[in-house]
């Protein structure tokens, strides 16, 4: 899919996204009716990072809710690597975030890319979370225990355990070339991936 073609279906999406009434976000939709947990109004931010642009990534292992484990140097020299660390299954803001990489699926594909989603969630509930999403492309990996081991060494773990909204782009070479530490009640932009990914092939 050409990227001016996944331009274009990005704002649909997020229009979709606003049609709660109609049933048209994930989060708010019929699968996910009495399942969802409101959280209210977070903090924006509640961690400090412990990585910057021009480091090589920490280096991990997690369990994979396909029942494999995913190292995050099993890419070095193969794919750039995007991590989606997400805070807490059943909440509205991610059960909205991940369903919507479903349009970018073919843009990693051009771009020898593979998205990594992280949450301090365990497998099982993961496993039912993502299952009530539909269909997810992406490898959904557990950092429960050590409880966010993994968010913890690039500093996006919350003070409450959960992790951050946070969007890590790695290279090829291990080399971390973008970091959004996102306000956690906003979903990040699309279009940044977009970007990032398109600056990497260059």
């Amino acid at each position: 899919m050409k990227r001016s073609r996944v331009l274009l279906l990005i704002p649909l999406f997020l229009a979709a996204l606003a049609l709660s009434d109609a049933g048209n976000a994930y989060g708010r939709s019929e699968a996910f009716k009495g399942n969802i947990y409101e959280t209210g109004k977070l903090k924006p931010v509640d961690s400090v990072l412990r990585v910057k642009v021009g480091d090589t990534a920490p280096d991990f292992t997690l369990p994979a809710i396909s029942g494999e484990r995913v190292t995050l140097s099993q890419y070095r020299g193969k794919k750039h690597v995007v991590i989606s660390f997400v805070p807490a299954a059943w909440t509205p803001v991610c059960s909205d975030q991940w369903p919507g990489y479903a349009i970018l699926e073919d843009l990693f594909i051009e771009h020898d890319a593979v998205l990594l989603g992280i949450t301090v969630d365990n497998i099982p509930t993961l496993f039912a979370w993502t299952n009530q999403m539909g269909k997810i492309w992406f490898p959904v990996l557990s950092d429960f225990w050590p409880h966010g081991k993994v968010a913890d060494s690039f500093g996006v773990l919350r003070s409450d355990g959960t992790a951050e909204r946070a969007i890590i782009i790695i290279d090829t070479e291990g080399i971390i070339r973008y970091i959004n530490v996102n306000d956690i009640n906003k979903r990040p932009f699309l279009e940044s991936i977009v970007e990032e990914l398109e600056k990497l092939g260059r």
